[in-house]
């Protein structure tokens, strides 16, 4: 970012202790149910983390808080040692629009629009001009090795190449962070573990941390670090 301060910061609740991401006493209740009880994790520059845990353990919820998807009831998030939690709705929207990248199990594609056009939408929705976000996307799709297939709609690629397009849409604007949800989960076993590799190594080549939710055990220990959730706490560090 330059030196001007992005519309999401302000000059109040700094951390200064070099995480990229921080989370403290995160909670998130539905009802009467703890989906957080009192979560603090932080997220380096560069991290490759995968939430792992059963279902209803609280990993999707984290994900979210921690996003800016959803408001957790208590705690404190931190980007880039500015807390975010306490922004309003419009600048939470800026904050996910311009320095977080989502990558979603079923891709989240527009189907009336072209590979290119589908990765350079983050770019023109924050004011840039079509020529410069469509160049940017060509250049992200060649990288993840869909060159020859911008002017491909959604339904005209299979499905390991739609999470490209989708991983491609997630880094063209250079995130700090990258959010992944169950990213493989429609995919088979192959597919799926060069899909992760794309990501990681794209994500590496820009310097975003990328933090995954996953069911997939395996995939969870091929990564560099794995956070352990189980009753909206975290139980376990482990490293690969």
């Amino acid at each position: 970012m330059n030196s001007e301060a992005a519309p999401w910061q302000h000059d109040h609740g700094r951390r200064d202790d070099g995480a990229v991401l921080s989370g403290r006493g995160l909670v998130k209740r539905y009802g009467t149910q703890h989906a957080l009880a009192g979560i603090d994790i932080d997220i380096q520059a560069g991290d490759a983390v995968a939430i792992v845990g059963p279902s209803g353990s609280g990993k999707t919820s984290l994900l979210h808080v921690l996003a800016g998807i959803l408001r957790a009831d208590s705690g404190q998030i931190f980007l880039a040692g500015q807390r975010v939690d306490q922004l309003n709705e419009r600048k939470r929207s800026e904050l996910r629009r311009t320095e977080f990248g989502f990558v979603f199990q079923s891709g989240m594609l527009v189907a009336e629009l072209s590979a290119e056009e589908n990765v350079a939408l983050p770019s023109l929705l924050g004011g840039k001009g079509r020529k410069e976000s469509i160049e940017a996307g060509r250049e992200w799709l060649a990288k993840l090795g869909l060159a020859g297939k911008e002017k491909r709609r959604p339904g005209e690629l299979s499905g390991g190449e739609a999470q490209r397009v989708a991983i491609a849409r997630a880094l063209t604007h250079r995130p700090k962070v990258i959010f992944a949800d169950e990213p493989t989960g429609a995919l088979d076993t192959r597919t799926g573990r060069a899909t992760m590799d794309a990501l990681l190594a794209a994500a590496a080549d820009s310097g975003a941390a990328v933090i995954v939710v996953t069911h997939d055990r395996e995939l969870a220990e091929a990564m560099p670090r794995t956070v352990s959730i189980r009753d909206g706490l975290i139980a376990t560090r482990l490293a690969a």
